[in-house]
């Protein structure tokens, strides 16, 4: 058992002095009628005089986080969602008794108060407390003032004390579901309809990821967590949806890091009739609206740099980018042992299951363009290799009519002109099967349910993911993706250990 602090010992007997006094320590509900923004915004420009006149009550209810104790009368401050607000509170308004209950309480205690609205001579606005009500024990303290939780792995573990102590986190986590339902809003006025999945699959599919895996019991059947949305999605086009999308959570087996969590959140979009083209403009403007109706600006720092979303995006084909960095034309004919020759002059390590063009195309990309990508830039023109959904390019089979978004040096968004040849994407699946022979752990297994699906006919369309995380790290102006999640993963700990 964890040893308790003597500040914690004290809390605990004072919890016990609230139940002689027929107090539940940890409280029942209560009605309150006032947000401290809410009445701050109201009263902004009325001034103490005014006030006094008015003569306006207020119920608010929030978390103990500053007290000043003056003898028969005292100042406290009160946190709840939207901000803190200011209590005074004597003896004279509220009686001995209630006084007394007030003077045991400790910062970190949730209270409710009942009182008149007014300004201090130095214009603060401020509840007169006429009834104080004690609502929850506070039994650990918080952490120091000026402190807080200076561990940032104990911020990302202990969200809840993260929360009370930093305002920053909790603008965060309220503005996170404003962009997701803004992007909903959004896909729904295109004509989108939302729809959800399957998590739990027996088919590795839809992406280039290491699964967890889990066992269903009662089948006696070992499952993948869903890597990516896009197979289940594509066969509602099938069905004559045409227009569908999904915002939820998948799952890949990989390393964590700034810009990675195991666990995150994807869209996947798909449109029937629709191509590379139609994706790009769909990205472009549902960027621009949410910096428009969520933040009313188009410039945020990022990857420090200054971000412009702005219209027009830049938009360049793979080999294109490398030209223009290396001088390599990549355009033209060449054999795997010309690309091998290259790839070794220019100190590039291929793995043996990327020996092909188009494998190293990429690793060219990845060494010596990716990062120089600041600004918006849609990337298209991707080698097949390394893209088993999508369709070839009409002009040139080599490549596929694909495209990426990067916006400082990372990649934001992916989108295809689907694929829906049933012959050439089983072809495809069986490609991957190879590569999983030569060691691709990676690799995608064979899908012929969705071979059949697409042999009864699927629109052409375009298809989009975008990584919801990463798109709320570039508009919350935040570096690492544990700080846009409110509960990232985290090695445990053992928990008598903590403080």
């Amino acid at each position: 058992m964890r040893e308790l602090s003597e500040q914690e010992l004290v809390r605990r007997e004072k919890a016990n002095k609230l139940r002689e006094l027929g107090l539940d320590p940890f409280g029942h509900k209560f009605v309150r009628t006032g947000y401290a923004a809410e009445l701050k915004n109201k009263y902004a420009d009325v001034t103490h005089d005014e006030l006094e006149n008015l003569n306006d009550t207020t119920t608010v209810a929030g978390r103990i986080m500053f007290i000043r104790k003056m003898g028969k009368a005292s100042f406290f401050s009160i946190k709840d969602k939207t901000g803190s607000i200011q209590i005074y509170i004597s003896i004279n308004d509220i009686g001995e008794d209630a006084y007394n209950l007030f003077k045991s309480a400790d910062i970190g205690d949730i209270v409710g108060v009942y009182g008149k609205i007014m300004k201090t001579q130095t214009g603060e606005l401020t509840v007169k407390c006429l009834e104080y009500t004690h609502l929850v024990k506070a039994l650990r303290p918080l952490p120091e003032k000026f402190h807080g939780l200076t561990d940032i792995e104990e911020r990302y573990r202990r969200r809840y004390v993260d929360l009370i102590i930093n305002d920053e986190s909790k603008r965060i986590a309220f503005l996170r579901p404003k962009i997701i339902r803004c992007i909903q809003n959004y896909m729904d006025n295109q004509g989108f309809t939302e729809v959800e999945t399957p998590i739990l699959s027996t088919l590795l599919t839809g992406a280039s990821a290491r699964p967890f895996i889990t066992h269903h019991n009662t089948q006696d059947l070992d499952m993948y967590l869903r890597i990516a949305l896009e197979l289940p999605l594509k066969r509602l086009l099938v069905g004559g949806m045409e227009a569908v999308y999904e915002i939820g959570r998948v799952f890949r087996n990989e390393g964590m890091d700034p810009k990675h969590n195991p666990e995150f959140t994807l869209m996947e979009a798909y449109l029937a009739y629709s191509d590379l083209e139609g994706m790009m403009n769909l990205t472009e403007e549902m960027f621009q609206t949410i910096a428009r109706d969520v933040f009313g600006k188009m410039t945020y720092n990022f990857g420090g740099h200054e971000i412009n979303l702005e219209e027009p995006w830049k938009r360049i084909s793979m080999v294109e980018a490398i030209k223009e960095a290396t001088g390599i034309d990549f355009k033209k004919e060449m054999s795997v042992e010309e690309a091998l020759e290259l790839a070794k002059e220019h100190d590039i390590e291929v793995a043996e299951h990327e020996k092909s063009v188009g494998h190293i195309i990429n690793l060219f990309f990845e060494k010596y363009v990716e990062e120089t990508l600041i600004q918006p830039t849609f990337l298209y023109g991707h080698p097949i290799e390394i893209s088993p959904l999508t369709k070839k390019n009409p002009e040139d089979g080599r490549f596929v009519d694909r495209f990426e978004l990067f916006i400082a040096g990372k990649e934001f968004a992916n989108a295809y002109t689907e694929l829906n040849d049933p012959i050439d994407q089983l072809e495809r699946f069986e490609d991957q099967l190879k590569e999983r022979d030569l060691g691709n752990e990676e690799a995608n297994d064979i899908d012929m349910d969705f071979v059949e699906a697409l042999e009864y006919g699927m629109p052409p369309a375009g298809g989009i993911g975008y990584g919801i995380d990463r798109l709320c790290m570039l508009f919350l102006e935040q570096e690492s993706i544990r700080d846009v999640l409110l509960f990232p993963t985290m090695k445990p700990v053992n928990n008598s250990k903590q403080d």
